[in-house]
């Protein structure tokens, strides 16, 4: 028989959540509650269930009592509203991570709405943001001190070298985009209004390895052949000169001319999203350098290639490789930034211990607890790069950001863990699965407008949107 056993929640009358305690191992039950996913995506067949709406993926309740390790038998949208499932509720003894209530074989029953219809994450922020991060105690996350207009903040990243230090827009990337010669969609004139002066922009030369599975991951599916790798990379980047030809923008080369990089001439640091290309031959760092402009290189991406481990599979190289750490003196000597986005925590560490240069973790958020193949990362984790004086770029899917002033407010906490000087906008732009928050380079002064109203001065915000990328690049160069 399915008993059903409601959590406590804000807006209807329940079962008390104290009941899950009582329930016998492996009974069939119903239980409201609320999505806390682990990792950015659409979809998800494994997350947690909560008691309360969270307002980030970091607010994942410590008290074990409060949460349910959720296996779904399909996945499902995560939309921000209080769902009810059905599954077989199992009681768990000294679980290693933590876990004592485990929801298998769950299903869907209906989204749970209060009387006032649905309670959704825009709805939560209003009220959750600033009792979570308050009882946080983080500093940074104080109210909007004013309010601020939009041609104020547009005045506010005027006539400077504003940086997106992670894209992939104007359609660069894609298999049927790189192989078929595809047009290419506007960059240049979305950049000029909204006044972000250089990309970051990256090809991806293992997508013919990987693809997006049915529960919205993207994951390997087979090993490349010899050659593949390197020469999709080869297109790859003819793709984005060609795109700089069409455009009319401007390739960035050396430090004096990112310094004067401004938004009426927009410009692009070619960069490369996994080493891939490389296929353990060092000497085609050079190659990239001279032929191809690469100023930005990730070192790995969606498969664990010959330079180390990703956070999205199992280790098998322990972290960063030798051959990675080649990579990285290379990388050194000629003047590339090295970005270790992706790379798992051991892989960072490592590599923060050979590079003689600031290092560049170019698009994740902060968490204090990341999930099981999670692309978060902790305070720990953000430290490092920190540390050899680099920067953590902030990217904005809308699942864990619905809106600007909740992205701002994600800022303030990397900023928070790891200091002002370390923290920039890594947007992910086109390469996202999911939707995003900041979909447009015309929104720019939104972003700008989100981080004035938060509490952060002038400076502060041109830093974050282009100045900290500046120094590192220099540092670099």
């Amino acid at each position: 028989m399915t008993r059903p056993i409601a959590m406590q929640t804000r807006d209807r009358a329940s079962t008390k959540f104290s009941e899950l305690a009582a329930v016998v191992d492996g009974e069939v039950v119903e239980v409201q509650g609320w999505i806390a996913p682990f990792s950015v995506q659409a979809e998800a067949s494994y997350f947690a269930l909560v008691e309360d709406p969270s307002c980030c993926l970091d607010c994942l309740p410590k008290d074990a009592a409060r949460r349910i390790e959720v296996f779904a038998k399909v996945p499902l949208a995560i939309t921000g509203n209080r769902i009810r499932l059905r599954g077989a509720l199992h009681q768990l003894q000294s679980d290693e991570a933590g876990w004592r209530f485990q929801l298998r074989g769950a299903r869907l029953v209906e989204a749970a709405e209060g009387e006032d219809g649905a309670f959704n994450r825009r709805q939560v922020l209003k009220a959750a943001t600033l009792a979570c991060l308050a009882a946080a105690n983080l500093e940074a996350f104080a109210a909007p001190a004013t309010q601020v207009s939009e041609a104020e903040a547009r005045q506010s990243i005027e006539d400077m070298a504003t940086v997106d230090v992670h894209s992939h827009a104007g359609g660069v990337i894609g298999l049927s985009r790189v192989n078929d010669d595809d047009p290419f969609t506007p960059v240049a004139d979305p950049m000029r209004e909204g006044g972000m002066a250089v990309l970051c922009l990256a090809t991806v030369s293992d997508s013919p390895t990987h693809h997006v599975t049915a529960d919205r991951r993207i994951r390997p599916f087979r090993a490349p052949e010899p050659g593949e790798l390197y020469a999709y990379g080869q297109r790859s980047f003819k793709r984005i000169h060609e795109l700089a030809h069409v455009q009319n923008l401007t390739l960035i080369k050396n430090a004096a001319a990112l310094v004067l990089a401004r938004s009426d001439r927009p410009s692009i640091i070619v960069s490369a999203e996994g080493g891939d290309f490389l296929e353990g031959k060092t000497d085609r760092v050079d190659e990239a350098y001279d032929h191809w402009a690469l100023r930005h290189l990730q070192l790995v991406h969606y498969r664990v290639n010959a330079l180390g481990d990703i956070q999205t599979e199992p280790t098998v190289h322990g972290g960063l490789t030798d051959f990675g750490a080649e990579v990285i003196k290379r990388c050194n000597r000629l003047g590339i930034v090295v970005d270790v986005a992706h790379g798992t925590y051991d892989l960072v560490k490592r590599a923060a211990g050979v590079t003689t240069r600031p290092l560049v973790l170019s698009h994740t958020s902060l968490s204090s607890q990341p999930g099981p193949r999670s692309r978060l990362v902790s305070a720990e984790h953000a430290h490092v790069v920190a540390d050899t004086g680099g920067l953590v770029g902030i990217w904005p899917p809308a699942g864990i950001f619905p809106d600007m002033p909740a992205l701002a407010a994600g800022m303030a906490r990397m900023v928070d863990a790891i200091g002002i000087d370390h923290v920039g906008l890594g947007s992910d732009m086109r390469g996202l699965v999911g939707p995003s928050v900041f979909s447009s380079y015309r929104d720019l002064p939104l972003l700008a407008q989100a981080l004035l109203a938060h509490g952060f001065q002038v400076p502060d915000v041109r830093k974050i949107l282009g100045g900290n990328y500046v120094r590192v690049f220099a540092a670099n160069l």
